[in-house]
């Protein structure tokens, strides 16, 4: 019996460490989908560097507890599988809300992005965000502008000068 305890003592607080150390994790309702949409969801969190797991509802709760996101155990009813992102904030969300656009019965239940419980509304709203690389070309092209307009404007008065001294 006391084997079986140490070895969830182990398990919680090695999920406790994926909870602190993650960027973001999202928790969804898998119940309803079946072998293969489970796995082409496996592949695509794996390829985008995101672990996704499905861990006792218990020892989850415990580990939220140590990482210090108990807030999130409201939502820890039922079938859950919960995906962990240690670099980009964006990928679970992304991935797992273009995923249940197209299986219905996959349901965001909640998040925690940088420490921060989040609503389920609140991770598809970070999922509906430009990808990282498309948010640094928009403000490229905002600190850009002004020296364009500024390049613009006098090149339109040396034409203008010239215009005059011709």
């Amino acid at each position: 019996m006391s084997n079986a305890i140490e070895t969830k003592k182990v398990q919680v607080q090695e999920i406790a460490e994926k909870f602190k150390a993650a960027a973001s994790v999202v928790v969804v309702d898998y119940r309803g989908l079946n072998v293969s949409q489970v796995t082409e969801l496996r592949k695509q969190l794996r390829e985008a560097g995101v672990e996704f797991k499905v861990y006792k509802n218990s020892l989850t709760r415990r580990a939220t507890e140590i990482a210090g996101v108990d807030g999130v155990n409201e939502y820890l009813v039922g079938p859950n599988a919960v995906a962990f992102s240690n670099e980009d904030v964006v990928a679970p969300a992304k991935i797992i809300n273009d995923f249940a656009k197209k299986n219905e019965k996959l349901e965001i239940k909640a998040g925690i992005i940088e420490g921060a419980v989040a609503s389920a509304e609140d991770v598809k709203a970070l999922a509906e965000l430009p990808s990282r690389e498309g948010l640094l070309s928009m403000l490229l092209s905002v600190l850009q502008a002004p020296m364009r307009n500024f390049a613009l404007a006098t090149k339109a008065v040396a034409e203008q000068k010239e215009e005059q001294g011709a």
